[in-house]
């Protein structure tokens, strides 16, 4: 006969302090999500699992919450049109059930997305690489779900760029040439800058699954930069990527404008209370520092600022 082991996690804890979150983080699972009449995506994801912890209870069913991230996954591997902040939503209200002393429930998830691009210039077919981001949080009073993504790009610092196309004039005006042909060939050949590998990160969150395609996701934040990058890339590649970033330099904070501007332009559906983070991070060349910057809102006060109607 098995003897009934104590629950010593449903005792009291010897300090009454109740926690935010108490769950299991780096749990990798593979995740496949099923497309109408394409192969399926396969990810290998990566999942942090929270719940709250009420003051009079001593510690969380750790074994129970693994329990249920495999049976929400193995469901995701089986169904259909499976979005991944739906796995996270899923679980979440998975979690919030079967735990009688929780508030609250919350599941993120990350993996490395893949995607097919074409190279700009020589037109031959390349993959791209993102860092899918999805989560969700279920109460008593619904899910909240967010799905984004994190790409790398080029930037061009426009300050340093001044001081070269400045440099430049000097130069060209000692060689006598005049003012108007300078002018033109300025705005023709945009002069060097430090350039740096920049880092942007969008996150739509909404009550219930945001409508929004992880791609065009990707493609706001990739395109806020001064240039996309390229797995594979031909000389005339290289050569177009320069170009292209130095005749769009940007600081952190001009790439986060223009991600605002972008998911404004794009997602013209989403509701005015859905939360939008932005954040750019550039690994500086010149500098041993990075640079950051990140703003978060509602959809709606973004209208506002990008459309030119804040009251501030």
């Amino acid at each position: 006969m098995s003897k009934q082991l104590p629950d010593v996690q449903a005792t009291s804890p010897d300090v009454t302090v109740g926690l935010n979150r108490v769950g299991v983080t780096g749990v990798e699972k593979l995740v496949k999500l099923d497309r109408d009449e394409r192969r399926p995506i396969v990810l290998m994801a990566e999942f942090e699992v929270y719940v709250d912890l009420p003051s009079w209870r001593k510690g969380a069913d750790m074994s129970r919450n693994m329990e249920v991230i495999d049976e929400t996954l193995e469901q995701a591997v089986s169904e259909t049109a499976y979005r991944v902040e739906d796995v996270c939503g899923d679980a979440a209200e998975r979690l919030l059930a079967k735990h009688e002393y929780t508030t609250e429930a919350e599941v993120r998830m990350e993996a490395t997305y893949v995607t097919h691009d074409r190279t700009p210039a020589s037109d031959r077919v390349t993959q791209s690489t993102a860092d899918i981001i999805a989560a969700a949080t279920a109460t008593d009073d619904g899910t909240r779900e967010t799905v984004g993504a994190r790409v790398t790009g080029m930037t061009v610092c426009p300050c340093s760029q001044g001081m070269s196309e400045s440099r430049a004039r000097t130069t060209l005006e000692d060689l006598g040439v005049e003012r108007e042909t300078i002018d033109e060939f300025l705005d023709q050949v945009p002069q060097p800058g430090h350039s740096q590998r920049g880092h942007a990160t969008l996150t739509i969150e909404a009550d219930g699954s945001p409508d929004v395609d992880l791609t065009d996701v990707i493609d706001v934040a990739r395109d806020s930069m001064s240039a996309r990058i390229y797995n594979l890339a031909k000389r005339p590649d290289e050569d177009h990527m320069t170009y292209e970033s130095h005749a769009d330099a940007k600081f952190v904070e001009d790439c986060v404008r223009a991600m605002a501007d972008g998911v404004v332009e794009q997602f013209e559906h989403l509701p005015d209370d859905a939360i939008v983070t932005m954040k750019q991070s550039n690994d500086e060349s010149i500098h041993q520092h990075n640079a950051h910057a990140e703003r978060v809102a509602e959809v709606a006060t973004l209208r506002g600022e990008v459309n030119g109607h804040d009251e501030n």
